[in-house]
């Protein structure tokens, strides 16, 4: 079996709105390789965009699937529920940042996730608005497309969005926006577009995933949240990717010392199966009525399983502190190029949620083109890299965060090859 033969029955039966980033197709996987159907190995650092944290087929989540499958594997929480689900939720509600009771629902996706925690900001503050930032992103559902701050590929041809979602600039010194111009369209906001009497939340990744891996500034958290006390707005951290301790915690509000209403998560949850989740103050979480929230497939005992096992294995492999090493190599590694390669601009990101930045040499303006050589040139080595960012120049590196140490080396020479030899040619 070929991967070209499969590419070209995928273009024959499935839509071209479902885009790829590789023409590999996969046979296998184990921590952070992949080998496709012509037997050619792969480093992963995508780990299937930050899903498989802890690596692919982690024999502690393998086992409490295989566990789960001996038990059940559906019956649909709302109609007859399990204890795993209450386990999972009531380890949640002790782990998410903020001083206070807490409480849990499960659904499926990242998407989802958001779009309840909306519901829930809704139902509890009877307001409908809800602002969001530039370059943001919250998932392919209407709300969620609407909420995310860049109109290509996500908005582009879908019609109208929906109403009372309003975006404001999200601050990147890199690129000319300090916190104080945030803030003041923040402020002309509220003064000739919305009342903020009318806003149910603000909704922000801590690290903004697809638009760049920007962190949020530590004192525009602050002043959000000093904000939002000040009108009775809840705050929603998006951790869908920044979650399961991708930046050194966690959670990556742990970062920032405030904490958030409500919280998001999805990805690194599951360990690889699918299941999301929001968290958020008890007496929010509890305003919509019984049957308000849920779905099918919410909680589903699969992925319940697998949440708990993922829990498990970050607390005994210390992968907090593990996130902390790995990124601090990488970064020390793209450091020591930047002399070499003149288009990088920025190093950035905390704990194992790093990027790098290219630019034209010498220059500001974005220089896409050498990223996805990048990107292709990396590949061609048995490197899987993702691009991302508002203008397509940033290449982030999520790899599992289990990652073997030869694995990891292995990585880096390649990584910093291909740097070079994009650089030689440009």
């Amino acid at each position: 079996m070929l991967n070209h033969d499969i590419s070209n029955r995928r273009s024959d039966a499935i839509s071209r709105g479902v885009g790829v980033t590789t023409q590999i197709y996969a046979e296998k996987a184990q921590n952070a390789e992949i080998w496709d159907v012509e037997g050619r190995r792969y480093i992963d650092f995508a780990a299937g965009i930050a899903v498989v944290n802890t690596g692919h087929r982690h024999p502690k989540v393998i086992a409490a699937v295989k566990d789960q499958l001996d038990r059940f594997t559906h019956t649909c929480h709302q109609v007859v529920p399990y204890e795993n689900y209450v386990r999972l939720a009531e380890r949640l509600n002790d782990a998410v940042p903020g001083n206070f009771k807490k409480k849990t629902v499960f659904v499926t996706t990242g998407a989802e996730a958001v779009e309840n925690a909306v519901k829930v900001a809704r139902a509890a503050t009877g307001r409908s608005a809800v602002i969001a930032f530039t370059g943001g992103f919250h998932g392919r559902t209407f709300m969620g497309m609407t909420l995310t701050g860049k109109v290509v590929p996500y908005k582009a041809g879908f019609g109208a969005m929906m109403p009372d979602v309003f975006h404001v600039p999200f601050p990147v010194e890199l690129h000319g926006t300090s916190i104080d111009d945030s803030l003041q369209v923040l402020e002309k906001l509220f003064k000739a577009d919305v009342d903020p009497n009318r806003v149910a939340a603000f909704i922000i990744e801590p690290v903004q995933g697809e638009g760049g891996f920007y962190e949020v500034p530590k004192a525009f958290m602050t002043k959000l949240r000093e904000i939002a006390d000040q009108h009775g707005i809840l705050l929603i951290a998006d951790e869908v990717q920044t979650g399961f301790s991708r930046t050194g915690r966690l959670f990556a509000m742990e970062h920032y010392g405030v904490a958030a209403d409500i919280t998001t998560m999805a990805k690194g949850l599951g360990g690889g199966f699918p299941i999301a989740a929001l968290t958020g103050r008890a007496e929010i979480m509890d305003a919509p009525g019984p049957g308000g929230l849920g779905g099918t497939y919410g909680g589903n005992p699969i992925g319940v399983a697998a949440g708990n096992a993922v829990l498990d294995i970050i607390v005994e492999e210390n992968l907090n502190d593990r996130a902390e090493q790995l990124g601090a190599r990488l970064k020390q590694r793209l450091q020591s190029l930047v002399h070499a390669v003149p288009q990088i601009a920025d190093i950035r990101g905390p704990g194992f949620m790093n990027a790098v930045e290219f630019n034209m040499p010498g220059s500001t303006t974005p220089n896409a083109d050498f990223t996805n050589k990048v990107r292709i040139k990396a590949l061609e080595k048995g490197l899987i890299l993702l691009t991302c960012g508002v203008h397509g120049n940033v290449v982030r590196f999520l790899a599992p965060i289990t990652i073997e140490d030869s694995v990891f080396a292995e990585a880096l020479d390649i990584l910093e090859t291909t740097l070079r030899e994009s650089a030689a040619e440009a």
